[in-house]
Parts: structure tokens; C-alpha cells; sequence
């Protein structure tokens, strides 16, 4: 397992829409998930796409556990929304890929999700509370959405403004 770079606004890599993974879940494809697992863990977060490191595959992994509870890794290949209700719910969500930067996003309540897990077993359920929020956050990085995306064109111009002086003052302090 390794620890992989998380790209950040505004690098375009982010907007890509990812492909699916062809012939279910093999061995490369647990070491991807395995590496996206160990960085999400490192940053630390709750939920990474592949897209985030710079693999545009349809591909998630997440774990909710809260502080102190033992880890809870879900792996998810090729998801797919399959319903959602009307009923929305705001939530304060963040992302890796827009550092320290967080906003309320109303998203549905409540979802029912299929996808393929580590195992390659084809699972399909309805996902509510942080799980739904969480799969829908991530499944917007498989299409190329940042959830800044949902917010002003100012306020996310703001996010991305704030992530670049962010990124130029780390470039000094490790310069110096």
C-alpha cells in the first residue's frame, strides 16, 4: 500500500468523467483501492475517488467510523445512483480535494445505491444520513463535479482562491 498525492482545485484532472472498470473487481484494482484507502486515512477523510488521485476510474472508498470507533472501510466499483427521494437535507461537506474549505450542500435524503464491492459481490441498498451525503459527494467526483460546484460563482471562486494561497505558501515555507 502506498500513500498517493491528492490532486486540488484547480487542476483539471478533477472535471474529468471517469470510466468504468471493465471485467470486475481484480487484483489491481483491490491495490488501487487499497492506496486510495491509506491516503483518504492519511489526509484524513471520510471518502476519496480515484479521480482525486489521479486515476479516472470508477472507483470510491469511504469509511465513516467516528473518532475512536474501530475503522470501517466500504469499497465501492462501478456505483450508480439508482433512486433518491424528493426529500433533501443540508449538510456542511468538505472535500480533500478543496482543503479546509467547507459549505452546506442540500442533497437528497436518502438514495439507493449498486455497485460492485471489494470482493466483487454486486450489492445494492439504500444509503441515508452521512452515508447518503458521503455516496453522493463521491459519486459527483466519478461525473467531474466538485461540490464547490453547487455554490456561487463567487463563493467558489473564493474556494479555489483559497486553496491556490494555501498551496503558494506551502511552496515558500518549503522553499525556505
Amino acid at each position: 500500500m502506498a500513500i498517493r498525492d491528492i490532486l486540488t482545485v484547480p487542476d483539471p484532472r478533477l472535471k474529468e468523467v471517469s470510466r468504468p472498470v471493465e471485467g470486475g473487481v481484480s487484483d489491481d484494482i483491490r491495490a488501487l483501492m487499497d492506496d486510495m484507502l491509506e491516503t483518504m486515512y492519511a489526509a484524513p477523510g471520510i471518502g476519496l475517488a480515484a479521480i482525486q488521485v489521479g486515476e479516472p476510474l470508477r472507483v470510491i472508498v469511504m469509511d465513516l467510523s467516528g473518532e475512536g470507533e474501530p475503522r470501517a472501510p466500504r469499497y465501492f466499483v462501478n456505483p450508480e445512483i439508482l433512486e433518491t427521494i424528493e426529500e433533501t437535507a443540508p449538510y456542511e461537506e468538505g472535500c480533500l480535494s478543496v482543503p479546509d474549505v467547507f459549505d452546506e450542500i442540500d442533497r437528497p435524503a436518502r438514495c439507493k445505491i449498486r455497485y460492485l464491492d471489494y470482493d466483487g459481490n454486486l450489492v445494492e441498498e439504500w444509503a441515508e444520513g452521512l452515508y447518503a451525503v458521503c455516496i453522493q459527494h463521491e459519486m459527483d467526483h466519478l461525473e467531474g463535479t466538485l461540490f464547490i460546484d453547487y455554490l456561487s460563482r463567487l463563493k467558489r471562486q473564493r474556494a479555489v482562491d483559497k486553496v491556490r494561497k494555501a498551496q503558494r505558501q506551502k511552496g515558500r515555507e518549503q522553499a525556505a
